[in-house]
């Protein structure tokens, strides 16, 4: 099909995703048709460079399709038409870059790639916007899981699980928060208890004394936890229930560089200048072995001081009472002081000692209360049991080491159990329980460059999760099928069942490791040997060429080597028996309740819903047989455990995703992207998917976005269904491309963006058609005002050169006039000169001198008149041009000033405050000259015509003063009139005041 694919698009047009090693997978287009059995393509990159592909003829394996970009950025994976891991990496990226959407729906599984940022999306309205809202109704979001849980638990009365899994500083202990947050603000809750405040208040304390600084994280998770929070018949939260998995207590002891310890160490540190701590000889971190072999004991942005507040804030809440908290951070602190007791090893080698000064030591007792001589003795030696005596013996330096660090790991992990089994306690409530969410939780797959027993157990678990997915995923594309009624045939998916029976299957891995274990001088290479000849045939485990030591599982993420190094040690988690009744014998009760035989750490918390709830941590067995249970075995019952519970409810996952290694903001690097993707199960979700038909449009839908592909006749139907049959079977003539179901319209692989292809190409005819004629009228417009603007162009030039031609005639004319009177006047002058001159001579020749100089003054004379003339003619000419401009510009100046205040009137004449101003007072003066004419009409009835005052005063009233009543004034008498004239003039001069006022003329 891909090859048809090719055959049918435009090579113009065809984009492809080609592997690249920087960006995993990079985009190019075909700039040749590709013909079968070519052995290479033709391809130029986004950055024009032009590229030869090979194809290996054997498989003909193309490049993989790129998706239209109608489909890029799309909410939900398996609505790409082509479904495969390019478009799946790309279509994170653009969603994360581009958008800043940091949740996408991959079928039933919601990816949430870690911003590293703050972002306001989990405020109180965003819960409520989301409360009662169907999960694809909007945006992905962590909100929307719980939500579809919430209203799946209610709605089928089946309890539901929330699947929480990802690498170390992806987010999953943030995404599990809020989910529990949007469950505690929904529901309620159903007492006076608040228990959904002690539900969010058991995060603070189980990251306090669960959680570490990694390289890869700052608050990494180091432990699994299952957290049941139950529910009424109400659906109100009434209680909740916590299970822990293979809390990490090699941490405790060591930690690896620039990394840290549990927080709760560093926080009491920060805090043991308060008084009531002083008891614990705690100084800074840094003064600690088990708190300082990381480097640095901070970290940034951090306060530890005020995360211990809290801390102790959510203890209280929680029901902790202040002694059981103190005695809590006595044990803590006890532990940081067991690190720093010095060990002095013996000459002989085979032994060594404490001293017995040694202030930790004193202190770690003290803070226990446990006898100094007895713990300092059994430090450093060993009780051999036999079947006639008991010998004491000695321990080497390192075995001393090897003894107090498991003390130390211990003590925590006992310790870790009681507060969780005290939260359980505090959760727990009488009421009946009618259902539960469960929210997981756990580590997701992981590979390290050096991978020990805690990798083993992770890995281990995530193959029983991936497991437990797959079929999950399998059951509901089967179920859709159903629905739809679609014809259903078995996908074939993978299967890892027996990489599973690697591990726990009868002299499996583990089978092989407790064996080992019970051996009494078993090491890890016998281990390693016994795996190699045993398995070697399996294909899920491969020896490594050049160590024999260590062992290579294929997982379904990927190949991870593990080295078989202290694997027996972690997993006998041996404490010496010594120690163990030295603690028991403790003063403090919390101490000797901690390691005392038939007594559980604390009571587990139990309802009696349908379900029944399981403690946080198994009872401490009786026997020594159960004692002795190796941590594999433990971890491997509690999987077993946690998968029944699985199993029993109906799942919602999170993938959490870590877009880099260095914690930056919004920032993607693709390999890293593509490998937790590969281990998350999401593109084995979209292979299922993929196998069947992964495109679903529902009819309505499908009308709306391809009806441009119908034909005209076939529009006059009303019945869009058979609209979209008809137009399918006539556009995709192999009939297994798709199916009709019910509701939806199910395609294969690829034939959306077919679809996608044809209609482009018809809405691009169409353009083309549109282009066409719009250029051609465009074109016509634009010839006719060429042709219009020529002709005006044309008038205007011709009438220019016939007014240029006519101008030259009369310039020619006049220069003719010109010299014509200029030669004339000249001749004339000449012979005037000569006949003048003649006359005087003949005259007066004695007067020549005379004349000469009477005529040189004459013509000075006359050439300072006319330098007078001349000179005021310029003058004024010169006034008149300034003046002129002058009252132009005043003019202009005083009419946009004259605009601006007119404006300025305008706008606060229909201002309020204007009209307020106006009218203030104008009711008192109204009242006054009502009395004033009240007065004056009483003085004046009082005289002759006194009648024809009431008149008039009875038109002021109406507000009417007519001509005729003033004459009937004054035809009353001289009387009359006289005051008529004072009223009338009083009348005019209110009314002035009045329109002077309102800016009127009067």
């Amino acid at each position: 099909w891909l090859f048809a694919e090719y055959q049918s698009r435009d090579s113009q047009c065809t984009r492809v995703w080609i592997p690249d090693p920087d960006e995993v997978w990079r985009s190019a287009e075909l700039t040749k048709d590709y013909k079968e059995g070519e052995k290479s393509l033709q391809l130029q990159l986004e950055d024009e460079t032009i590229r030869e592909y090979p194809i290996d003829v054997q498989s003909n394996q193309l490049p993989f399709l790129r998706n239209p970009d109608i489909l890029v950025g799309e909410n939900d994976l398996t609505a790409l038409s082509y479904l495969h891991e390019p478009a799946v990496l790309h279509n994170l990226k653009v969603r994360f870059l581009e958008s800043n959407h940091i949740y996408t729906y991959c079928g039933i599984v919601l990816v949430a790639i870690n911003p590293y940022e703050q972002l306001p999306i989990y405020g109180q309205d965003v819960i409520y916007a989301y409360s009662g809202q169907n999960m694809g109704d909007m945006d992905p979001h962590i909100f929307a899981v719980a939500e579809e849980a919430y209203k799946q638990m209610a709605r089928d009365e089946k309890n539901q699980s929330i699947i929480v899994s990802g690498e170390s500083g992806a987010g999953k202990t943030v995404s599990a928060k809020y989910a529990m947050r949007y469950f505690a603000t929904v529901s309620g809750s159903a007492s006076d208890t608040n228990i959904e405040e002690k539900v969010l208040a058991s995060s603070p304390i189980m990251e306090a004394i669960g959680n570490a600084k990694t390289t890869r994280n700052d608050n990494s998770s180091r432990f699994g936890k299952y957290i049941q929070i139950g529910f009424d018949k109400r659906y109100r939260i009434i209680g909740a229930n916590m299970r822990t998995y293979l809390l990490e207590k090699s941490r405790v002891v060591f930690q690896a560089d620039d990394e840290r310890n549990y927080h709760i160490f560093y926080q009491l540190c920060a805090a043991a200048s308060l008084p009531e701590f002083k008891e614990l000889a705690l100084t800074c971190a840094e003064d600690f072995f088990y708190t300082s072999q990381g480097g640095d004991t901070s970290i940034e942005g951090v306060d530890d001081a005020e995360d211990f507040e809290k801390t102790r804030q959510a203890f209280t809440l929680l029901g902790v009472r202040e002694s059981h908290q103190i005695n809590i951070f006595k044990i803590i602190a006890s532990i940081l002081h067991l690190g720093n007791v010095e060990i002095q090893a013996e000459r002989d080698g085979e032994s060594c000692s404490i001293s017995p000064k040694d202030e930790h030591l004193s202190n770690f007792c003290q803070l226990l209360g446990v006898e100094h001589s007895q713990m300092e003795h059994w430090l450093c030696h060993r009780k051999l049991v036999t079947t006639s005596e008991t010998y004491v013996k000695t321990m080497s330096l390192q075995q001393v080491v090897n003894a107090r660090n498991a003390l130390a790991k211990h003590i925590y992990a006992q310790l870790f159990g009681w507060i969780v089994g005290h939260v359980n306690k505090a959760l727990h409530t009488s009421l009946k329980q009618h259902s539960f969410i469960g929210v997981l939780d756990i580590y997701g797959f992981e590979t390290f460059d050096v991978n020990s027993f805690e990798q083993f157990c992770i890995n281990y678990a995530n193959e029983k999760l991936q497991q437990q997915f797959n079929l999950h995923v399998f059951k509901l594309e089967q179920e859709e099928y159903m629905k739809e009624q679609i014809p259903w045939t078995l996908i074939d998916f993978y299967d890892n069942q027996p990489c599973i029976d690697l591990i726990e299957a009868k002299l499996g891995i583990l089978d092989l490791l407790d064996e080992e274990c019970k051996v009494p001088k078993g090491t890890d290479q016998n281990w390693a040997q016994k795996l190699y000849d045993r398995h070697s045939g399996s294909q899920h485990f491969q020896k490594p060429r050049m160590s024999n030591t260590a062992f290579i599982v294929v997982h379904f993420a990927d190949k991870v080597e593990y080295l078989s190094d202290s694997f027996l040690e972690k997993n006998r988690d041996t404490v010496y028996e010594e120690q163990i009744n030295i603690l028991k014998a403790s003063k403090l009760p919390l101490v000797a309740d901690l390691f005392h035989d038939g007594k559980d750490s604390a009571p587990a918390a139990t309802t009696s819903s349908k379900i029944s709830v399981r403690s946080a941590r198994p009872p401490l067995k009786a026997s020594n047989k159960e004692h002795k249970k190796t941590v594999g075995h433990q971890f491997r019952t509690s999987l077993h455990l946690l998968m029944e519970t699985l199993n029993t409810t109906t799942p919602h996952y999170v993938r959490c995703i870590k877009p880099n290694d260095e914690k930056l903001p919004f920032r993607f690097d693709p390999k890293r992207a593509v490998q937790q993707l590969r281990a998350c199960g999401v593109l084995e979700t979209i292979r299922i998917s993929a196998a069947g038909y992964p495109s679903r449009w529902a009819y309505h839908d499908f009308y709306n976005r391809y009806r441009v592909l119908v034909k005209k006749k076939e529009l006059a139907n009303t019945d869009k269904k058979a609209i979209c049959k008809s137009v399918l079977e006539s556009l995709i003539k192999d009939p297994d491309k798709f199916q009709f179901g019910r509701t939806k319209i199910f395609f294969r692989a690829g034939q959306v963006a077919y679809l996608e292809k044809l209609r482009a190409d018809k809405f691009r005819a169409a353009t083309i058609t549109i282009q066409k004629t719009v250029r051609g009228w465009l074109q016509k417009v634009k010839y006719r005002r060429l042709k219009a603007a020529t002709l005006t162009l044309q008038r205007y030039c011709r009438g220019h050169l016939a007014r240029r031609l006519a101008e030259h005639m009369r310039r020619t004319r006049a220069a003719v006039v010109l010299q014509k009177q200029y030669r004339m006047r000249r001749a004339h002058q000449a012979y005037q000169r000569v006949r003048r001159a003649t006359v005087v001579i003949q005259a007066f020749a004695r007067g020549m001198f005379v004349r000469r100089i009477y005529h040189q003054v004459l013509r000075e004379h006359k050439a300072t008149i006319i330098q007078k003339h001349v000179r005021s003619w310029l003058a004024r000419r010169c006034f008149q041009r300034l003046r002129g401009a002058a009252i132009v510009i005043q003019c202009s100046f005083r009419r946009l000033k004259a605009k601006r205040e007119l404006k300025a009137l305008k706008i606060e004449a229909r201002s309020a405050e204007h009209l307020k101003r106006l009218n203030v007072g104008m009711e008192n003066k109204v009242v006054q000259l009502q009395r004033k004419i009240d007065d004056q009409v009483g003085v004046l009835s009082s005289q002759p015509g006194g009648g024809a005052v009431g008149r008039l005063h009875g038109h002021l009233k109406a507000g009417s003063l007519v001509p005729c009543s003033c004459r009937v004034l004054m035809a009353s008498g001289p009387g009359s009139c006289n005051a008529l004239e004072g009223f009338r003039c009083l009348l005019r001069k209110e009314r002035r005041r009045w329109s002077k006022g309102r800016g009127e003329t009067c």
